[in-house]
């Protein structure tokens, strides 16, 4: 069986640096495909897809709520062509209705379910939907996703493989205001077998990844134990928070800790504390700044810009907040009549498509250029990205893991100056 699976293309935010991480789910999905399938991957933001090519069954893979036109317009192409379509993937568990006009619908997770969803197609008897959202399959069935359907060569920033994705555990404990994490995956914390992580990173052809869970700090014994089985590895290595425990860095710092994306969402000692904490252990910071919460006037967005230049972020990603469908914030700011477009390509994290406390929707649109310009204007994005990446070459070296690249490449990325 020919299996064509498809990953629409979407935008980065309008003011951050263009790149492409090799995707997640869609190799994760194809881990849990049998044997006999033939798997072609088209990852659309790199490559054009040739619709009259020879398939039998596609698949959609979809992440993000911006990529579902996209996706759905896919979709119909092929339709047109008598080849029958599948949509999965996070962004259509949260439009799983809307997707049903374009085709079959997948939702929840594929291990073990995949042999059902083909002897159907077979039969020539798809369903409209396969349902398995409230059904997670055991954790231990999660295969090695199957990095080799990339393309390794298109996905580099300037000549250099930036880093692989992994997933050590899946759901969360946690259930933030503008997070589906907790309709899509469950509110119970599911950690792998750690020797199945540890095994799969381990085989990964590349000494930079990217641990995807969204958030490692969910039980500290968990961390402690997965940290010191990474430590052997020598992989440097970015996530999602860790737990800001004495123990728990030293052990992640040990275990090769490259920087760590931080929610930054005011202006207290806590978040200070915490900043400093990881940068005591030689942890970079990627502050996540979330604008627009009802919270939020003009006044406390300023100050927290400043706070930002103040607590010495390596990086930092300004978004508004955004109603996506089966989040909290959606519920409330739906149910209050405030949110003013359903156009789901502006759901991009980067345009304002409700209508804040305090402020206009304009205004907020504003503060949020305002937001980047101020943080960035000493020193471009780009620059503070070879900074951050020198620190980990410096590592790399420390350790004897560093790979060499030409001395061309190495001026392209870190510019005339800098040095790793």
């Amino acid at each position: 069986m020919r299996f064509t699976l498809i990953y629409p293309k979407w935008h980065k935010l309008g003011r951050q640096t263009e790149f492409h991480l090799p995707p997640h789910g869609p190799v994760v999905f194809a881990a849990a495909l049998p044997d006999y399938v033939d798997v072609t991957f088209i990852d659309e933001n790199l490559e054009a897809i040739d619709f009259d090519a020879a398939t039998d069954f596609v698949g959609i893979s979809m992440m993000l709520t911006v990529q579902v036109q996209r996706g759905w317009a896919i979709a119909d192409e092929y339709r047109k062509r008598g080849v029958r379509v599948m949509f999965g993937g996070i962004a259509t568990m949260l439009h799983a209705e809307e997707c049903m006009a374009h085709g079959t619908v997948f939702l929840g997770e594929a291990e073990g379910r995949m042999e059902e969803v083909l002897a159907d197609f077979r039969k020539g008897a798809l369903k409209p939907v396969y349902n398995h959202l409230d059904q997670q399959p055991d954790i231990a069935l999660v295969g090695t996703a199957r990095r080799d359907l990339l393309k390794r060569d298109l996905y580099n920033y300037r000549g250099v493989q930036m880093v692989d994705l992994v997933h050590a555990s899946r759901g969360c404990r946690f259930h933030c205001y503008p997070c589906a994490v907790a309709y899509l995956g469950g509110r119970r914390f599911r950690p792998r077998p750690i020797d199945k992580a540890i095994a799969e990173m381990a085989a990964i052809d590349n000494n930079r990844l990217f641990i995807v869970d969204n958030s490692l700090a969910q039980s500290t014994e968990w961390e402690l134990d997965l940290f010191r089985e990474m430590i052997p590895l020598k992989k440097k290595w970015c996530s999602h928070p860790i737990e800001d425990k004495p123990e728990v860095l030293d052990l992640a710092a040990r275990a090769g800790a490259w920087y760590v994306y931080q929610a930054v969402f005011d202006t207290s000692d806590y978040i200070r504390e915490r900043i400093r904490r990881y940068h005591d252990h030689g942890i970079g910071v990627e502050g996540t700044i979330l604008l627009g919460l009802d919270n939020h006037d003009e006044d406390f967005i300023k100050r927290l810009i400043d706070f930002l230049l103040e607590i010495d972020l390596d990086l930092a990603e300004f978004t508004v907040l955004t109603p996506f469908p089966h989040t909290r914030a959606f519920d409330e700011l739906h149910r209050q009549g405030r949110i003013l477009t359903y156009d789901w390509s502006r759901y991009t994290a980067d345009q304002v498509v409700y209508q804040p406390k305090h402020m206009s929707a304009e205004r907020l649109q504003e503060l949020l250029d305002y937001a980047w310009s101020s943080f960035y204007a000493d020193e471009p994005q780009n620059m503070k990205m070879a900074r951050l990446f020198a620190r980990v070459v410096q590592k790399e070296m420390a350790d004897h893991t560093f790979r060499p690249r030409s001395r061309r490449l190495r001026d392209q990325h870190f510019g005339r100056g800098e040095t790793a």
